[in-house]
């Protein structure tokens, strides 16, 4: 794996300095977590992505799930039409600031398995998402 670099950046940026900031694509779809799985797998297929940033009553992002994910949770015996999104993310998820070398980044994110991270201000909103290409 690899990590994608969605926006063009400067030339002169040097890579052993690179951050998350110069690799992170656009947040894309973001939804709230009292979504279901259900409607949730409706608006990734809408937004043709694989992944949704889930936010908080206060905007706030919480955590990333997938597409591969949520189909799991839905084949899964103990799935019914009422699970939210909140049931299935548990606590908040990793996030990575835009300042976040590039290195720790793809190092936390194999550590952890995880095709693609949140990009996070200061505050908790979503910047981006930093994704891992196959």
């Amino acid at each position: 794996m690899t990590l994608v670099q969605m926006q063009p950046r400067s030339a002169n940026t040097n890579p052993v300095h690179r951050t998350v900031d110069d690799a992170m694509e656009a947040a894309g779809p973001q939804v709230y977590d009292d979504m279901t799985v259900e409607v949730a797998l409706a608006v990734m297929a809408g937004a043709r992505a694989g992944h949704l940033l889930v936010c908080d009553e206060d905007g706030l992002c919480t955590g990333l799930v997938t597409q591969g994910r949520l189909a799991a949770i839905r084949d899964s015996a103990a799935y019914t039409d009422r699970v939210r999104l909140r049931d299935v993310l548990g606590d908040r998820g990793p996030v990575a600031s835009p300042a976040t070398t590039m290195a720790e980044a793809e190092h936390a994110m194999r550590y952890r398995r995880l095709d693609a991270l949140p990009v996070v201000d200061d505050q908790g909103s979503a910047l981006g998402v930093l994704a891992l290409a196959r």
